[in-house]
Formats: C-alpha cells, structure tokens, sequence
C-alpha cells in the first residue's frame, strides 16, 4: 500500500485540510511539525500512538519537527470544560528539559521549543502581525471555544489558538513546515494556523489529524482511575506498562496493533485470525506488549517484564531481585518493618484484621512470606529472612499482596 492508504487502513486518518494530502504525502518529501505542551516532564502512552505518526512519516520520506510547548504551556490549551490550572514557569521549564530528552531519545528526531520565538514577541506586534488577521466570529466557531461560552472562557485561553497558529507559520517561514500533524481535539487550533498563512503570506498550508485512541470504555487510551501511563521508565516500569498491555480489551487489541505497532497488514491479519480461533491464548496482547515496549525501552526490558509476570503467576518470587520486585508491587500497601513475630507484623499493619483472623488465615494455609506458604504465628519477620535484607513479601489469599521493607 502506498503511505495514506496504509494510514487510513489503521485508523491513523481522521480529517485532512485538502484532497491534495494525499498526493503530497504518497509522492512528495514533507516537513511537518507535531507538537505537545509541557504539562509534565514525561509524555504517557496517550501521546504515544500521536507520536509514533513522526517516524511512519519519516520512514516514507518525510521530516519530522517535534515541538515542545515551552510557551504554549504558559497558558494551556483550553479544556472542554473548565479553565486549565496554570503551571508555574519554573515547572514548565522543568518540564520542557524532561520531555525534549524523552523525545530524542525515543524518536530520535530535531526538537523545538516555541518559546525560543513566542517570548520575543511583543503585545503590540502580537496583535498587529497576527490577531489582526483572525477574525473573532471565526473563531467564536471553533468547537472547544463554542462549548465553553456558556460557562465563560477567559481572553488568555481564548488566544491560545492564535499562538499555536503562530508557531505554524513561524516554522513555515524557519524549517520549511508545510504540514502540522495532531490528535483530533487539535484540528481547531491547526486551521487557524492554515487560515493565518493564508491570510497573511498567501501559503497553503496543510493539516491532518487522527483519532484518539480510546479504550473499550471510551476513555482516553493509557489512563488508568485517572493516573497516565508514562513513557519514562522510571516513572511508569515496563512491567506496568505490560501488564496494562496485556490486558488490553479483545475488542480494541487488534485496532491497537494496526495504530501502536510496525506490524504489517499481512502480519496483522494473521494475528487476528490466529486470535478469534483461540483468543485465550492472548497472542495479539502478547505482541501488542512485545511491540510497544521494545520500541520504547528496548528487547532487555520487554523481556524483564515478561519474566516478572511469568514468576508472579508461578509465586516463585524468589527468582526475582529487588528492584524486579519493587516495580512488580509499585502500587500495593507497603509498610515499614521491624523485626517481630508474623502474627504481630499482620496485625501491626493491617493485613489483617485482628488476631483471631491471623490464626484463621495461618491455619487455612492463606498466608505466604516471600512465596512460601507458612502456618507458624510465632515466626520471626527479621532482615535474615527478607529478599537482599530489605523486602518482605506477604500474601493473603490468591491476589492480595503486602510488601514490608526494613530501613
């Protein structure tokens, strides 16, 4: 397939500006722009698929810009709601050294920062050499400015889409950008830049969006009881990023492999077959993990998280180190230790309930330390018997884990 079809046949392609995209895209070589405000210091996996269009494009020929919103962040891109809580600028700056590494680290392409330009604008040339060019009704009729007159917006956010055309044209008239790749909310904001290039230096200009990538729930791909999933490691392991992977819905896994994954049509489709006749065995899921976290950390930390959720599921969780253990149970109760019998460090905090629901739990074989199971209330819970002397595993039950840690 020749490149837009290929993008359509993945569901990459929601609006155009122009018929004429398609041509440029199948035969020409452009220098296109897709950008993100430093809201923080790491991009999440929402970003990733948006992202992941800068190296299809360049791989068919294509430049990529990635833009970091250093002063665009300043001001926040309106919400459909309410009014965006501003940062302060020391955390924008913070921010915008995080994500500008992340991005050339992971995709390996020239990065800007828009307040390079925007800061040397003054007022008075602001409104003379821009907002004189953009009408108010035209932009009255932008979607996200539309649904918040009701409950009011305020002049700031209402100038942000003349700020993000602004950093279009700039990028025309300083790299040779002609086309502004973006997430579907942001198709408002880039045909005020193709109006504004227009108006002001007679240049057509181009731009695609794509859909968002939801989850079967229509919630926003990667967010999980409101906390993102981000691309930096250290922030989010690539053990959660496998576990949340793998347990990907049946019925959005394969428009993830076509969206977030290299995988080919052919390739795909044999998955897919491969999946309806025997969808217990989680292949699509099993590849969706292997290619997205290969892509984003490396093959040494997809196979990382494969083998901790292999011996999890064996409850052999002494084949893991340390730090394979503290990104396995990031998110569960954690306690500090000191040495003390069992029943006293279950009671102590809260495991469990009382003392008679120790015993019970004991007695029924549904209490394991460090993934053996132990009946003894008197044992001792000391540093000898802790993983590298500073972790101590505690399960009750089938699922719920207990993690103690000595200082």
């Amino acid at each position: 397939m020749k490149l837009y079809d290929d993008l359509k046949w993945r569901g990459l392609i929601k609006d155009i500006s122009s018929p004429e995209l398609e041509k440029k895209l199948n035969e020409e070589s452009l220098t296109f722009y897709i950008g993100t405000d430093p809201t923080a210091d790491s991009m999440h996996i929402g970003h990733f698929s948006s992202f992941l269009i800068a190296t299809r494009l360049a791989r068919a020929g294509h430049k990529p810009i990635l833009l970091i919103g250093g002063a665009t962040g300043l001001i926040g891109d309106p919400k459909p709601s309410n009014e965006r809580p501003m940062i302060t600028k020391e955390q924008v700056e913070h921010n915008v050294e995080g994500l500008t590494h992340q991005a050339r680290d992971i995709f390996g392409f020239e990065v800007v920062n828009n307040y390079d330009w925007i800061s040397k604008i003054n007022t008075i040339d602001f409104l003379r050499d821009y907002g004189k060019y953009i009408n108010v009704n035209y932009m009255l009729d932008k979607d996200i400015i539309s649904r918040r007159l009701e409950s009011g917006i305020t002049f700031c956010e209402f100038a942000y889409t003349i700020l993000q055309g602004l950093d279009f044209l700039h990028l025309y008239h300083d790299k040779g950008v002609t086309l502004e790749v973006a997430g579907s909310d942001q198709w408002g904001n880039i045909t005020t830049g193709i109006e504004l290039a227009r108006k002001k230096d007679n240049v057509e200009l181009y731009g695609m969006t794509m859909p968002l990538v939801l989850d079967a729930n229509g919630v926003k791909f990667g967010k999980t009881e409101g906390n993102a999933l981000w691309l930096d490691k250290n922030k989010t392991s690539s053990y959660e990023l496998y576990q949340y992977l793998i347990n990907s819905d049946d019925s959005c896994v394969i428009d993830y492999l076509k969206k977030l994954t290299f995988l080919t049509k052919e390739e795909i489709e044999e998955i897919e077959e491969k999946h309806k006749l025997h969808p217990e065995d989680r292949l699509a899921q099993k590849t969706l993990a292997r290619e997205v976290i290969t892509f984003l950390h490396g093959i040494d930390e997809y196979n990382k998280a494969v083998k901790i959720s292999e011996v999890l599921f064996s409850g052999n969780i002494k084949e893991l180190s340390y730090n394979e253990l503290k990104d396995a149970f990031k998110d569960v109760p954690n306690f500090k230790l000191e040495e003390s019998t069992l029943i006293d460090t279950l009671v102590n905090n809260n495991v469990v309930s009382s003392r008679r629901e120790a015993r019970e739990f004991l007695s029924a074989g549904s209490i394991s330390v460090n993934g053996d199971k132990v009946d003894d209330e008197t044992m001792m819970i000391t540093k000898d018997i802790a993983i590298e002397n500073k972790m101590v595993v505690i399960k009750r039950g089938k699922k719920k884990y207990f993690v103690g840690f000595f200082e």
